[in-house]
């Protein structure tokens, strides 16, 4: 497992309070019972603070899946 799947993994358990939540590429808000629109933007906080990135409205809009979120993070975290 990757660093940054890994630390998000762990950010996902905590905001969902889910600590037997397994992270799957192809995972969208339809796959995850509480991903509702407030958790949405209490992750993506908290990813911002764990990787020390900040993301652009349109960044996370465009976001189709986990996968595409790891990697925009690995992205960010290389610049």
């Amino acid at each position: 497992m990757s660093d940054t799947r890994e630390r998000l993994l762990g950010i996902f358990q905590d905001v969902f309070d889910d600590d037997e939540m397994e992270l799957q590429d192809h995972f969208t808000a339809e796959h995850i019972e509480d991903w509702d629109s407030l958790n949405n933007v209490k992750m993506m906080v908290q990813v911002e603070m764990a990787f020390g990135i900040r993301f652009k409205t349109s960044e996370v809009s465009n976001l189709e899946d986990v996968g595409t979120l790891i990697k925009l993070i690995d992205s960010k975290r290389a610049k």
